[in-house]
């Protein structure tokens, strides 16, 4: 069982530090679970809202940048935006995401041997890296082809 802190919320042991475990907190990584794609802090609000729960959009926004931190969610910038989904493994991935809606797929990373040669051949040491890749999936391809045509 978690120790309480002084207003009784339940306190969590990460990296040799306590951490709150809020509702809101809960409740956010409730939602995100939700999304099988990625989703605006905005989106998720709206969503959470919908279903009844009152919380800010600065609280969504706190929470969502928790969880990214910690590694329990994937973090991109699509359009300006700030989209977040949650992260069930703890393996190294990489997606394709489709610009227009957000429809996202976890795809096969590089070959490691890849990454160090490109990052060699400028002189640099690889240490990390990410791979997103951007695009139109099939469905919003052809809404945006019928509505050029």
């Amino acid at each position: 069982m978690d120790p309480l802190d002084a207003e009784g919320t339940a306190l969590e042991r990460s990296g040799g530090q306590a951490n709150r475990r809020t509702w809101q907190k809960k409740a956010v990584l409730d939602a995100l679970t939700t999304c099988a794609d990625f989703v605006s802090a905005q989106r998720l609000h709206r969503m959470m809202e919908d279903e009844g729960t009152a919380i800010g959009l600065s609280t969504v926004y706190r929470q969502l940048n928790a969880l990214a931190d910690s590694g329990r969610a994937d973090t991109i910038r699509l359009d300006g935006r700030q989209m977040f989904r949650i992260c069930n493994d703890d393996d190294h991935h990489h997606h394709l995401v489709c610009e227009r809606c957000g429809r996202t797929v976890e795809i096969e990373p590089p070959d490691e041997e890849w990454v160090r040669a490109v990052a060699g051949r400028y002189g640099f040491t690889a240490t990390s890296h990410t791979v997103e890749v951007f695009g139109l999936c099939p469905a919003c391809a052809r809404i945006v082809s019928t509505a050029s045509a």
